[in-house]
């Protein structure tokens, strides 16, 4: 054997590593000396922004994290997870992929939903539903093109293969995505109370073993690589992703499920960001204890990997599992029948202390409450200076823009913005009804997962808007928490809790940490009034190219509750003669609207108001008058206005199209009428003998009800008699952008 020469530690290495030089001496103060190479590794990666969230922890501990139905805070394990009663509770988290799907499209997104499937499975959870949250550079641009083409495969490749139905989620196209593109994907679970598993490692001398595919030199360093701007050169460090394989975490998942339900099992956790360097320190320190592992013993794929290549290594498909001392045999026994390895690499201690051994040699002893997020990784609050465009775009006057002169080709053009357009090139790449529980498909206002044996179900979604976040990063905060509340309210479900990904610049430019800081704030306050607590999620850093930062979009995750499977709403309209009523009141805002970047190239002005309190009250006015039955469709105005909330609820019903006839008295301008993106606002439809209802409902809310129109059988949409378009061109202008531009 090749006798393998370390290179120095010092400063420099250590800079090199992505330590900066206060927390090089930090380390040397926590262990008295200099660490060794592997140990310096350790450090890194573990004190990097993507494991340590150490320029954010701070600020998310300001959120509501905690509720009636959470059964763990968020933070204590892999995924949130909330009671949904009949002993059952739903498990859920959403992460970013973004770095390494900007240098490697496919696997980068693949991989990104084999990672965020593992954090459900390990709680002993079986993934029921993915979601998907995508935004990149304008189609018309060749580069973006592959990107989206190659990310939307990775997606479908990787959910398709293991069998787990990606049923919801949004894409954005916008500039500042070009070259950093952000994949986030949530993944959802089920399971029972007595089920559930703990990532903890406790029990002198329990066995630690290693479960899953064997061990390579992909990812190593993908954490930092997570935690570090895109540059011309990041091209170059492919090596930093990692490469999945579905057919063998199928295996791993089944074979986890069913260890899961044997009480001899201690804890697991995925071996993902950092690898067995995260996991044993993170395991170790929830349970107040330490490990002794030798790497000997792991199985490798590669011949001659150093202890700092295993100990970092991000190679997908692979688990850390703590078992109770004498059932070693009665776990291989579990994973060898689903052909996979299983090995004894170490043990539990009690020391607080983690030691690695290779070739008989201790190549790394470090105390593990130092390594880790929550113990002594470092914690800053980063400095904060209100952008200096903020008063340009907000001071902008658009009642200054001229209005259109013909408003039917405003809403087509609208329509056929890749943003609003019909997004099935996508969604039927994805298997989206396998395991047979999707109840309402991609393309409505959430997508609705049945809980068998119940008559309860799910609905989901994903939202965030990069616009308004980048004019006004507080009510770009609250808004995303607001619109995925929103859409689960048409669905006909109460949302119960969410999930979050961060997505921001550098955090070391004041500017870009006051955005991050104002839109916590935002989430932190509509979280707080819609009584959805934070159950985890993920803050992704440094999304920037050598052209700038991307918008800072923060995306949430909204789960919602449907006691009774036949409150299930969807957005078409379905029955001629219906009454088309409005909830909420139409402000005319334009401010970051679609309307403005499509029609007039303009990013600019305020977004728009968002009151909470009245929100609620929108909500529950909404899902009383479905609980009643009252509700034949439900849509809310969001990207587009009303024009194009009416338009989707006209052409969406899957089984026949319907018109609608609509005029509304306001003094706003047309354009603001038509295409404002006021926020509270919900339409609803209904027959005629439920209208004195729907009055003493809004009535009892406190909220402005309006009857604004009919569902017309009649193949045409007008509104105000300025707008008058048949059904068939607004299908065509929504349905062919999309295609036609990844079809050339």
């Amino acid at each position: 054997m090749a006798i393998q020469i370390e290179p120095e530690v010092n400063l420099q290495t250590a800079i090199q590593h992505g330590l900066t030089e206060e927390e090089w001496n930090k380390v040397l103060k926590i262990l008295g000396r200099t660490p060794t190479y592997t140990e310096l590794g350790i450090f890194s990666v573990m004190w990097s922004e993507h494991c340590s969230y150490k320029n954010s922890i701070a600020l998310l501990k300001t959120l509501p994290r905690s509720g009636k139905h959470l059964l763990v805070n968020a933070g204590e394990e892999n995924a949130g997870l909330v009671d949904i009663g009949d002993g059952l509770a739903i498990c859920f988290k959403i992460e970013s992929h973004n770095h390494p799907s900007a240098v490697e499209p496919f696997q980068g997104a693949a991989t990104g939903v084999g990672g965020i499937l593992r954090d459900i499975f390990t709680m002993g959870a079986r993934p029921i539903a993915s979601l998907d949250s995508l935004r990149f550079g304008p189609l018309e641009a060749p580069r973006n093109r592959y990107l989206f083409d190659n990310v939307v495969k990775g997606i479908a490749h990787y959910g398709n293969c293991i069998g787990v139905p990606t049923v919801a989620g949004e894409i954005y196209f916008e500039d500042c995505y070009t070259e950093n593109p952000l994949v986030n994907v949530m993944t959802i679970g089920l399971v029972k109370h007595k089920n559930v598993v703990s990532a903890v490692a406790k029990g002198e001398g329990n066995t630690v073993m290693i479960v899953g595919s064997s061990t390579g030199r992909d990812g190593i360093h993908g954490a930092t690589f997570a935690s570090v701007e895109l540059t011309e050169e990041s091209e170059n460090r492919r090596s930093s992703v990692q490469v999945g394989d579905p057919f063998t975490e199928k295996l791993l998942l089944e074979a986890t499920l069913e260890l899961a339900k044997q009480d001899f099992l201690i804890g697991i956790q995925d071996l993902g960001a950092a690898g067995i360097a995260c996991s044993t320190s993170e395991m170790a320190v929830r349970g107040k204890s330490g490990m002794i592992i030798n790497l000997d013993s792991v199985p490798l794929r590669e011949p001659g990997m150093s202890p700092y290549e295993i100990m970092l290594s991000e190679s997908q498909e692979r688990m850390l599992v703590v078992i109770r001392k004498g059932f070693e045999e009665e776990t291989k026994a579990i994973f060898e029948k689903w052909d996979l390895n299983c090995v004894k690499i170490g043990k539990v201690v009690n020391s607080g202390n983690l030691d690695i051994f290779m070739n008989n040699k201790k190549v790394a002893s470090l105390p593990a409450w130092h390594l880790v997020l929550g113990g002594g990784a470092p914690v800053y609050e980063r400095e904060t200076k209100e952008p200096a465009y903020l008063k340009k775009v907000q001071g902008r006057n658009l009642k200054k823009i001229p209005e259109p002169k013909d408003y039917n080709k405003v809403l087509l053009r609208i329509l056929s913005s890749p943003n609003i357009a019909d997004k099935s090139w996508v969604y039927r790449q994805y298997d989206y009804s396998v395991r047979s529980n999707t109840v309402v498909k991609p393309g409505g206002s959430a997508a609705v997962i049945r809980i068998k044996g119940t008559r309860k179900a799910l609905a989901i979604k994903t939202d965030g808007n990069g616009r308004y976040t980048y004019l006004n990063p507080y009510k770009g905060g609250a808004i995303a928490v607001a619109e995925s509340a929103r859409n689960v309210v048409c669905s006909g479900a109460r949302p119960i809790a969410i999930t979050n990904c961060l997505n921001f610049g550098n955090p070391y430019d004041p500017e870009i940490y006051y955005q991050f800081k104002m839109a916590v704030q935002g989430i932190g306050d509509a979280c707080r009034v819609f009584d959805t607590p934070v159950t985890g999620g993920n803050v992704s850093f440094y999304n920037e190219s050598p052209k700038g930062a991307i918008f800072p979009t923060p995306v949430i995750g909204m789960v919602g509750l449907i006691e009774d499977l036949k409150n299930v709403t969807t957005p078409w309209f379905k029955n001629d003669g219906d009454f088309i009523i409005l909830l909420g009141a139409l402000k005319g805002e334009l401010g970051g609207s679609e309307y403005l970047k499509v029609v007039h190239n303009i990013i600019a002005g305020d977004a728009p108001d968002i009151d909470l309190t009245f929100e609620k009250r929108i909500f529950n006015a909404t899902l009383e008058a479905i609980q009643k039955g009252i509700v034949n469709s439900a849509i809310d105005i969001s990207d587009g206005g009303l024009a194009v909330a009416l338009a989707e609820a006209c052409i969406s019903n899957p089984e026949k199209p319907l018109g609608a006839s609509v005029y509304i008295s306001r003094k706003l301008r047309n354009d603001e009428l038509f295409f404002g993106e006021s926020q509270s606002v919900i339409l609803i439809s209904i027959s005629e003998k439920y209208l004195l209802d729907i009055e003493r409902i809004a009535s009892k809310n406190i909220i402005p009800s309006v009857t604004i129109g009919r569902v017309k059988d009649n193949g045409r949409l007008t509104i105000n008699n300025i707008i008058d378009l048949p059904l068939t061109e607004l299908q065509k202008a929504y349905t062919r952008t999309i295609p036609g531009f990844m079809d050339i």
